[in-house]
């Protein structure tokens, strides 16, 4: 369990540390700006982990089989979270992976969040989504911008029992998100806040709420403030969203009617809602793309096995070489956004730029996603296109990595302004 056995791992030892940090001057390639000899170190893969980030790995994994999938299908079909899964992912320390021991969280890497990530999307990418947004958004976002109060109010509820939600889209502002129109005006020592919100992630479980809302229109972008909410604050659910995939999740449209907010509750500063959201979606992306890339491992093992169970015309279909060149094309593909979303990973870690390898990252891994995952219906035939068996749920579930986050679009552009940047 990572948090009775790895959680407190996560705070590595003198030796550990030390290790980790010579991992981490080796890994930036800077060898000139590190007081390490260049000859004294030696290059590292990107499959290279801390000890305390393959324990996680390990933990999650366990929890993701024994407690996640059985209740699977389930959850699926009601489109409903079960409760004891939110309850597990706070008890395993899940839920507050990056933030500091002293606030109750695990005091682990950016990387670290990926792998949870990652191994929870194996099994079930709802899942995987609920614990995503809640660490690399709400919680990343309250540890970067929360003044000293804040911090102390707020992460260690964040980090041991209050699921979060991230509240930027509206309808008329989707890929343009800074077109919102929710508006919040000051009275006295409250911001009030009217307008509404569209395809929020875990709003319907969450009581803790980022609201994103314009105090002067005037000024357009820079007006946008970033508020902290909650939901007895007379947050309303006005509608619960019946999706393709990831039902389990909850995608909300909220209502702000006359919403009183303390102005204390504002967070890192008036005006600067515009910085912090493009700040934090380009974290964010790395994510995604880490749901993606465990989305798609997820199922190439339920439906590679099958392939060498199933016989036909004498010999498992497995072996057949059309076969067998589509299940290699896939583990190349899977290998390639791992190394996207790992690179994008650590070059975040190190204080390196990696807007652009977070949007390759999160492109790439959502287009493997949806192959993959549709590929794996295919190896199974029949069999693969009913519900019994799962696998037509990765494919479901897949649809939603090119759009939430910044479209496959979104990236594609990220990317082309960045080329025309540097070559222009």
């Amino acid at each position: 369990m990572f948090r009775s056995a790895a959680a407190r791992a996560c705070k590595p030892s003198s030796s550990s540390a030390r290790q980790y940090a010579l991992r981490q001057k080796i890994a930036t390639r800077q060898f000139s700006r590190s007081s390490v000899n260049a000859s004294d170190v030696r290059p590292t893969s990107l499959d290279t982990f801390t000890e305390e980030e393959q324990m996680l790995r390990e933990s999650v994994r366990r929890f993701a089989e024994d407690v996640v999938a059985p209740k699977v299908r389930e959850m699926d079909e009601s489109e409903m979270m079960d409760k004891s899964v939110i309850k597990g992912l706070f008890e395993q320390g899940l839920m507050g992976i990056e933030t500091s021991a002293d606030y109750g969280g695990s005091e682990s890497s950016f990387t670290s969040a990926i792998i949870a990530i990652e191994e929870l999307a194996r099994v079930d990418p709802s899942v995987s989504v609920l614990c995503d947004v809640h660490n690399t958004l709400v919680a990343t976002i309250v540890r970067k911008y929360g003044n000293k109060e804040q911090k102390e109010k707020w992460l260690p509820l964040l980090a041991e029992s209050m699921l979060g939600s991230f509240c930027l889209s509206e309808p008329a502002s989707g890929s343009d998100a800074f077109a919102l129109q929710t508006r919040a005006v000051k009275d006295g020592n409250e911001w009030v806040i009217n307008g509404t919100k569209m395809w929020i992630t875990n709003s319907y479980e969450a009581d803790f709420f980022l609201i994103f809302a314009n105090i002067d229109p005037s000024k357009g972008y820079k007006g946008i403030t970033c508020f902290i909410a909650t939901k007895d604050m007379g947050i309303k659910i006005a509608k619960k969203e019946q999706k393709l995939g990831i039902r389990a999740s909850s995608t909300c449209s909220l209502a702000f009617d006359d919403l009183r907010v303390p102005a204390e509750n504002v967070i890192g500063g008036e005006g600067k809602g515009y910085k912090i959201a493009i700040e934090i979606l380009n974290e964010g992306r790395i994510g995604i793309a880490g749901q993606m890339l465990g989305l798609a491992q997820g199922a190439f093992e339920k439906a590679v096995p099958y392939t060498f169970q199933r016989t036909q015309f004498g010999k498992p279909v497995g072996t057949f070489q059309g076969m067998q060149f589509q299940q290699a094309e896939a583990a190349i593909e899977i290998e390639a956004a791992r190394l996207l979303t790992y690179n994008a990973a650590r070059r975040k870690e190190e204080g390196l730029d990696f807007v652009r390898e977070a949007a390759m990252a999160k492109y790439y891994a959502s287009q493997v996603a949806q192959k993959v995952s549709g590929a794996a219906i295919e190896w199974c035939g029949g069999i693969g296109f009913t519900r019994e068996t799962g696998i037509e749920k990765y494919w479901r579930d897949s649809k939603i990595g090119a759009i939430y986050e910044g479209t496959s679009n979104i990236q594609l552009q990220t990317i082309a302004k960045m080329i025309q940047k540097q070559y222009s």
